[in-house]
């Protein structure tokens, strides 16, 4: 119990939430080509992420596909933004749960009372946070090490209904791969594939590559 009672959960997610990837505030945003793979069809086009984090996807007619690709990019880019720990967690306190090779998980209470962390070798490899009347549950089976930072590399997705704590949509297992853009040091999603089981128990994936990657400046 000594052990337990030594462990400063705030603290310890306080460095883990420190250690994600950012991008600087200064970003500009960038473009290129993107590329949507799903079942047996291609769709190609441009886009332009603006520092407004407002993507703009350009010639793909399909306002489903246009809409999945811009949803993509605005997710990535809006876990790139740095706010600062106490901005966001000032009126949250953090419980121990338990303790185990997995991580330390820790519940929150205040301000969002009911969300849970877990976190191992500096990292938050599990996040349950009510998000919008729904909760979110993600488990990160890989991290990137990008020198400055980490970033979800592999990764679960599911929604919890709040009132019965069942699942209420599929299971999404993601896989990221990033690119380093030079100088400045910005990592950029270059390809996102996601799985998940379709209603009659068989597997699907998409697939969302962006390339020719340029910074705008």
């Amino acid at each position: 119990m000594d052990n337990l009672q030594k462990i400063n959960c705030k603290e310890i997610f306080k460095k883990a939430y420190e250690n994600r990837y950012t991008w600087k505030n200064d970003f500009l945003g960038y473009q290129g080509k993107c590329i949507f793979f799903t079942n047996d069809n291609i769709h190609e086009g441009d886009f332009v992420l603006g520092k407004d984090f407002k993507p703009n996807i350009q010639n793909i007619e399909d306002d489903k596909v246009v809409k999945s690709i811009a949803s993509q990019l605005f997710e990535v880019c809006i876990h790139r933004v740095k706010r600062e720990f106490e901005s966001v967690h000032s009126e949250n306190n953090f419980n121990l749960v338990k303790n185990s090779e997995r991580g330390i998980e820790m519940s929150v209470f205040g301000k969002n009372q009911g969300d849970k962390y877990r976190v191992k070798n500096n990292c938050i490899n599990m996040v349950y946070r009510k998000i919008h009347g729904t909760i979110i549950e993600i488990f990160v089976e890989e991290f990137l090490d990008t020198g400055t930072g980490s970033l979800s590399k592999k990764y679960s997705s599911q929604q919890i209904n709040p009132n019965t704590l069942e699942t209420n949509s599929q299971k999404l297992e993601y896989e990221d791969e990033f690119l380093n853009m030079g100088k400045e040091d910005y990592w950029i999603l270059n390809s996102r594939t996601i799985k998940y089981l379709n209603p009659n128990q068989e597997e699907e994936k998409q697939k969302f590559v962006f390339e020719d990657i340029r910074l705008l400046n």
